[in-house]
């Protein structure tokens, strides 16, 4: 009885001593947050860019989190992300060596914090029962400020960016200067009169452009511009078609003087409306004599296709739509190393061998099971491409990067303009003529220029997906790949804000199955050559058949008679070519049941897969218990 007392009173004590245990450890850790990131990207973890930004401050940053309280003002679905909002910030006060300040603030009806919000650009919104729900963060620091008024969850996979850009941007309030020239509007287009009466607005500006509006000051330049603003720092050209030779001087002078490039060229810009939106129209554009000067092509004839990365459009599986996975970039290079999930659409190829003085850095590649097709052949469509698909064993350039000293492209100076249609009936007078403009010959230090082989890319039906704020009915404008990341992250580079790269890059919610797409295309490979078999032999029997009933046709007076030897040689060639069709039918549904079953697979695999190991867990755990309990 005695030891039974003394059992029950130290197991009392040890679940006491386990408690106060536990309640101090909890103490402990309330003060010091931290929070464990399992996700194989690390997307809740600060980057190395956040924390380059961070370590740079000099000055006291104050952040004020604007965030609805209590349990009947905050909607549900909103209380776990407010959560990890707050926490977030924490970690960015951690990161900061004491240089952030973190107020928390509740915006209560008719309260000084809600006259505080207010001051600071931040409104509630709305709610489907007549309150405001606040949820937002202001940035001070001295008299700079920024503010984002409203943190949606949609964006949560942009909300490290977000904060590390308002920081950014209030520790370095001067915005650079970037000048795009385009073919296409990308700046949007005003609203046409006639349009307003049928209730259409007007086009708005690309979200490429409105996000890079959010970091620097852009400026238009006309595709007839003969000389670059001198305020510009780096020049974004976006699908030159037509260029005049002008504008190309313009770019050589500014590249020499040092201003940087970023180029975005297309073989087909099948979204350009004016050229490639209609079928059989083409859109091609190129930078055709700075190219040739820097020791580069760019073959406008040729769009790339790779089964080793086909992408799926409206149209189904397109092997010249690439879903590019992190194998297609070079993980060595700041600009793609994290560049994992690009979707380009009928992209071209650069080669060539740089010119003296240049050093070239790929920085997008095709795989080796890829070749180069012809812009018509890719618009019909991803089956045919499939069945005539060759690889070339070749790594295309998709995307380069040229470092060094430049020479320019106009050794004989500016280029004269056209000369106008002479009048007949006025004499032509005679006038000398003038001097060409010299120029610059050479880049006086070194210099980069970014050439990417497709424009499609950034178009917002490619780039971005519309969302709705369910809080006021906002339109907002979410990545479903990286393709701006990488495009924002070449003009962060060159602007020297390179710390924002690693920062935007984690924005991308996509994560491709490259094991399947792989297990796809080796599926294809098996199948392709005997349906192109059979293709061919019912190509052959098709042509004989014809050959003998036009061979009938032409003998005056037997159109309509066969000999018994001509009818069974016509119905030998169409039992063939029933034969043949439906060897045909069969291998291309053999085809896509393989494909259907290994979807199916993977599929079970990632519904059952979890509850099947938790299950085989609890039996060897019941097993061993067991096992312990009949060795007692």
């Amino acid at each position: 009885m005695k030891k039974g007392l003394e059992t029950y009173i130290y197991s009392t004590v040890g679940v006491l001593a386990m408690l106060a245990v536990l309640v101090l450890l909890n103490i402990m850790g309330a003060r010091e947050k931290r929070r464990i990131d399992l996700t194989a990207e690390r997307a809740y973890t600060l980057s190395a860019g956040t924390r380059a930004i961070l370590g740079k401050l000099d000055t006291p940053v104050q952040i004020r989190f604007y965030c609805t309280r209590g349990e009947n003002r905050m909607p549900v679905f909103l209380k776990g992300y407010a959560q990890r909002v707050e926490d977030l910030l924490g970690e960015y006060r951690q990161a900061s060596n004491g240089h952030i300040e973190i107020q928390k603030l509740d915006p209560e009806p008719d309260s000084d914090a809600e006259d505080s919000a207010k001051l600071d650009g931040i409104e509630g919104e709305p709610t489907p029962d007549g309150e405001r729900v606040y949820l937002g963060v202001s940035v001070t620091m001295l008299d700079q400020k920024e503010a984002l008024a409203f943190l949606p969850p949609d964006r949560e996979r942009l909300l490290e960016y977000d904060l590390s850009r308002a920081i950014s941007r209030v520790a370095a309030p001067e915005k650079p200067v970037v000048g795009v020239m385009s073919a296409l509007p990308v700046n949007g287009s005003p609203m046409n009169p006639m349009m307003m009466r049928m209730g259409q607005g007007g086009q708005k500006p690309w979200a490429f452009i409105s996000e890079m509006q959010h970091d620097y000051t852009v400026k238009p330049v006309e595709m007839t511009a003969d000389q670059i603003p001198d305020e510009v720092k780096v020049l974004v050209v976006i699908h030159p078609k037509g260029i005049t030779d002008a504008a190309q001087y313009a770019i050589d002078q500014f590249v020499l003087r040092g201003g940087k490039l970023v180029a975005f060229l297309d073989p087909l810009a099948v979204l350009d409306q004016a050229g490639g939106g209609q079928f059989g129209a083409t859109s091609s554009s190129s930078l055709d004599k700075l190219l040739k000067a820097w020791g580069v092509t760019f073959d406008s004839t040729k769009v790339v296709a790779d089964m080793n990365y086909v992408g799926r459009t409206r149209r189904g599986r397109e092997p010249a739509a690439l879903q590019l996975t992190e194998k297609a970039v070079n993980k060595d290079d700041v600009l793609t190393a994290k560049a994992d999930n690009l979707f380009l659409i009928f992209a071209g190829a650069f080669s060539g061998t740089p010119a003296a003085g240049l050093q070239q850095t790929v920085l997008i590649n095709s795989s080796g099971n890829s070749q180069l097709i012809d812009p018509m052949m890719a618009q019909m469509g991803g089956e045919q491409v499939i069945k005539d698909f060759k690889a070339s064993g070749t790594e295309f350039p998709l995307a380069v990067r040229l470092t060094g000293k430049f020479k320019t492209a106009f050794p004989e100076g500016k280029p004269k303009p056209p000369v106008p249609p002479s009048d007949p009936a006025k004499p032509e007078e005679k006038k000398p003529e003038p001097l060409a403009e010299a120029g610059l010959k050479e880049s006086v230090a070194e210099n980069a220029v970014v050439l990417v082989g497709d424009t499609d890319f950034l178009q917002d039906q490619i780039a971005v997906q519309e969302a709705v704020n369910p809080f006021g009915g906002q339109r907002m404008l979410m990545p479903v790949n990286s393709n701006l990341a990488f495009a924002q992250a070449a003009i962060d580079q060159f602007t020297g804000d390179s710390n924002l790269i690693a920062v935007r890059s984690r924005a991308s919610r996509e994560r491709p199955f490259t094991v399947v797409k792989k297990m796809q295309a080796d599926a294809e490979e098996r199948y392709r050559a005997k349906i192109k078999e059979l293709e061919t032999t019912l190509t052959d029997a098709q042509t004989k058949l014809n050959t003998l009933q036009q061979a009938k046709a032409g003998q005056a007076g037997q159109r309509f008679i066969l000999s018994p030897e001509q009818q069974k040689e016509i119905e030998n060639f169409r039992k063939k070519e029933g034969e043949v069709k439906q060897q045909l039918k069969q291998e291309r549904k053999k085809l896509r049941i393989d494909i259907d079953s290994l979807e199916t697979r993977v599929k079970w695999l990632n519904i059952a897969g979890m509850p099947l190991l938790v299950a085989a867990g609890g039996v060897l755990l019941a097993l061993n218990r067991r096992q312990r309990q009949a060795a007692r």
